[in-house]
């Protein structure tokens, strides 16, 4: 599974990209490094609840200082990029239950419970093929709803 990750990923991501990772990079932190630098692009993540960088958890400032080192540019809890809200969970749960739920979220952790609810597009892998979805896909999913 994560040698067609990789592979699918590289695919689509050139060198000059960037790529939101919206949290649950690795399940275990040992792969984070053997994982991350195989993969084209620049990378930032927004912690999720896996991550060992995640706010619940013990040590997670310990555990950003390693993510940084491992190759992730920025390591955050939430984000804005453009007309989106970038978080790990959907607005409704976690520590996100407060968030302007009339903004655009880009979200991960409900795996493929479903691709698009409301104003909120789960970009986890799992409901894209096992790669990453663009910017210009988000934008027209965005635009086709409004």
């Amino acid at each position: 599974m994560n040698e067609d990750i990789v592979e699918k990923f590289n695919a689509v991501v050139h060198p000059e990209d960037t790529v939101w990772h919206l949290g649950d990079f690795a399940m275990d932190e040992k792969f984070v490094p053997l994982v991350l630098p195989r993969l084209m692009g620049h990378h930032k993540l927004i912690s999720g609840n896996h991550d060992k960088c995640y706010s619940s958890h013990r040590k997670w400032e310990l555990a950003m200082k390693r993510y940084l080192e491992y190759g992730f540019e920025e390591v955050l809890m939430d984000a804005t990029v453009g007309p989106f809200r970038l978080c790990h969970v959907p607005y409704g749960s976690g520590r996100y239950s407060l968030l302007d739920s009339g903004s655009w979220l880009l979200c991960g952790h409900v795996h493929e419970q479903w691709k698009l609810k409301g104003k909120m597009i789960n970009v986890g892998v799992d409901v894209w093929d096992m790669a990453p979805v663009s910017l210009e896909t988000l934008m027209d999913i965005k635009n086709a709803e409004e």
